[in-house]
C-alpha cells in the first residue's frame, strides 16, 4: 500500500504543478530578473509549486566537453555493456590519445549515478572514464529476476571484464564493500583482469567503527521491521510492475528528515532569490534539488541484504561475507593497489570505517597502500567540490599513475 499511497498523492497534486508550470510559461515569468515586486512574488510562488514533486527519471550528466591540456575535447556518452539493472557507460573523448581506464563505481542508494558528475568531470581530464549507470528498479520487468548483493558484485566483475586489464576503480560510498568483494573474488580466482588499483572513498567497510546516526538507524530495528515497513510493490503502470522495491521516495524522506531545517531554509532562500532577481543564486539551489529530487527505486533483496550484511553485521570486516557460497577473503588481494579516502567531518561514513580496508587487505605490500584523511570536509566533500578537485583528486590521479 505504501507505493500506491504515494502514487495517489502524486497524482492528486499533479494538476496544481501543471497549472503552475503553465502559468510560468504563459505569463513569461521564468528566469524573471526584473519587473514589479508583486510579479516576482507570483513567479517565486509558482516556481515552488511546480517543483513540489520528485522525478524518477535519470537527469543528464551534462558533460559535453572537458579540458585536456590546453584543448577542449568533446565528450560522447557511449554504452559499452547494457544489462537489465545497469549500464557500463563510457564518457568517450573522440580522437584523443589513450589514457588510463577508470571505472567509477556509483552507489545504488536511492539516487542516480549522475550524483557523481563532479567526480567524473574531474577525472576526465587525465583518464578514460566509465561509470556504473544504475537503472531504476521500478522500470525493470520481473522477467529479469531479482538483483541482490551478489548480483551487484557479479555486474561489477562483468564490467571490469568488459574493460579488460589495466583498469582502475574509484568507488564512492556504499559500493566500497562490493568493490572490495569483487576485487577479492577476482584475486582468489587469479582472474587476468584484476584491476590495477582501487580507490575507496567514504565507504562503510566496517560500520562497527565510530557509528554514525545513519549506522544507528540501520541497527536500531530488526530486519523484519525493514521488510514490513519499507518494502513496497511497484504499481501496474510501470515496467517493473509487481517488483518488490525499496522506493526512492522513502530513502529521500529519510535523508531529508535528518536535515529538515536546512532543506526548508534552502527553499525559503530560493523564493527570496527569485523575488530579488538573484538568478544565479536561485539557479544554484534549483540545480542541486533537481538532482536531489531525482530518485530511483532499489530492488528489495539488494536493499535488505545491504542493511543486514553491511550495516548490521559488517560481514566483510567480520570475515563472514560470502559470494556465491564461498567466503570472501580480502587477503587474496596482492596485485591491486589500495587508496582509501575519508572526510574529517563525514557524518555518514565516519573516520575509520573506510580505512579499515587496509587491515583486511593484509597481503598487500606497504607500497601498494595509502590512506588520506581530508580535513574540513563532510561526506559529499570527499568526492565533489573544491577540496575534491584541488586536494583529493591529485592523490587519486597519482595513485592511478603509479599503478598503471
Amino acid at each position: 500500500m505504501l507505493y500506491f499511497a504515494y502514487q495517489a498523492q502524486t497524482d492528486l497534486f499533479d494538476p496544481a504543478r501543471q497549472f503552475a508550470r503553465t502559468a510560468l510559461t504563459a505569463l513569461g515569468l521564468r528566469d524573471l530578473a526584473t519587473g514589479a515586486v508583486g510579479v516576482r512574488h507570483a513567479a517565486a510562488a509558482y516556481e515552488l509549486i511546480e517543483r513540489a514533486g520528485l522525478s524518477h527519471e535519470r537527469p543528464p550528466y551534462d558533460i559535453s566537453k572537458v579540458a585536456v591540456g590546453n584543448a577542449q575535447v568533446a565528450i560522447t556518452e557511449v554504452p559499452v555493456l547494457k544489462l537489465p539493472f545497469g549500464t557500463l557507460l563510457n564518457f568517450r573523448k573522440e580522437g584523443h590519445a589513450e589514457q588510463p581506464k577508470v571505472l567509477v563505481v556509483a552507489p545504488l542508494s536511492g539516487h542516480f549515478a549522475t550524483l557523481l558528475r563532479g567526480t567524473v568531470s574531474r577525472l576526465l581530464s587525465d583518464h578514460d572514464v566509465y561509470i556504473t549507470d544504475w537503472h531504476n528498479a521500478r522500470d525493470v520487468s520481473l522477467e529479469h529476476g531479482g538483483f541482490s548483493f551478489d548480483d551487484y558484485v557479479t555486474y561489477l566483475i562483468k564490467f571490469i571484464e568488459a574493460l579488460g586489464p589495466d583498469t582502475h576503480l574509484v568507488s564512492v560510498c556504499q559500493p566500497c564493500v562490493q568493490t572490495l568483494t569483487a576485487v577479492a573474488v577476482m584475486a582468489a580466482r587469479e582472474h587476468p583482469a584484476q584491476p590495477r588499483s582501487m580507490t575507496l572513498m567514504a565507504g562503510p567497510v566496517d560500520t562497527r567503527i565510530n557509528p554514525t546516526e545513519v549506522n544507528k538507524l540501520a541497527t536500531g530495528k530488526p530486519m523484519s521491521w525493514f521488510e514490513s515497513n519499507l518494502i513496497a510493490r511497484v504499481p501496474s503502470r510501470y515496467g517493473g510492475a509487481g517488483r518488490r522495491v525499496y522506493p526512492g521516495f522513502v530513502q529521500l524522506s529519510a535523508f531529508m528528515s535528518m536535515n529538515l531545517k536546512r532543506h526548508i531554509k534552502a527553499h525559503s532562500d530560493l523564493y527570496d532569490h527569485i523575488v530579488k532577481g538573484e538568478i544565479d543564486k536561485a539557479e544554484a539551489i534549483k540545480s542541486f534539488y533537481d538532482e536531489y529530487f531525482a530518485v530511483l527505486d532499489l530492488p528489495a533483496e539488494f536493499y535488505l541484504e545491504t542493511v543486514a550484511w553491511i550495516f548490521q553485521e559488517a560481514r566483510l570486516a567480520a570475515g563472514t561475507l560470502t559470494y556465491q557460497g564461498e567466503r570472501v577473503d580480502c587477503g587474496a588481494i596482492r596485485k591491486t593497489a589500495l587508496l582509501t579516502v575519508e572526510g574529517e567531518r563525514d557524518d555518514i561514513c565516519a573516520l575509520g570505517q573506510t580505512s579499515a580496508a587496509h587491515d583486511l587487505c593484509k597481503s598487500l605490500k606497504p607500497f601498494r597502500k595509502r590512506h588520506h584523511m581530508q580535513a574540513g570536509v563532510g561526506h559529499y566533500g570527499v568526492f565533489s567540490g573544491k577540496r575534491w578537485e584541488s586536494q583529493i583528486y591529485p592523490i587519486v590521479r597519482n595513485t592511478i599513475l603509479a599503478s598503471s
